[in-house]
């Protein structure tokens, strides 16, 4: 009993620490990322990862704010 406290105590710290952000663009969009996006100050981009794992990158200024989830 107690390891299996222990696993579920394990898996909710887990969950815990992996935020999803939503950033909202100027066209009206609603990106979700699984991580917080962060920017590349040399490019002027955002790069972040999608639902499905994938890196992409997305102009600084087409985002008009991000938030946790």
């Amino acid at each position: 009993m107690k390891q299996l406290m222990m696993i579920l105590v394990c898996a909710l710290a887990l969950v815990a620490c992996s935020s999803q952000y939503i950033m909202s663009t100027k066209d009206g969009k609603m990106i979700t990322t699984d991580s917080k996006p962060k920017l590349d100050e040399s490019t002027g981009m955002y790069r972040y990862y999608d639902t499905e794992g994938r890196e992409v990158m997305i102009k600084k200024d087409d985002v008009t704010q991000i938030m946790e989830r």
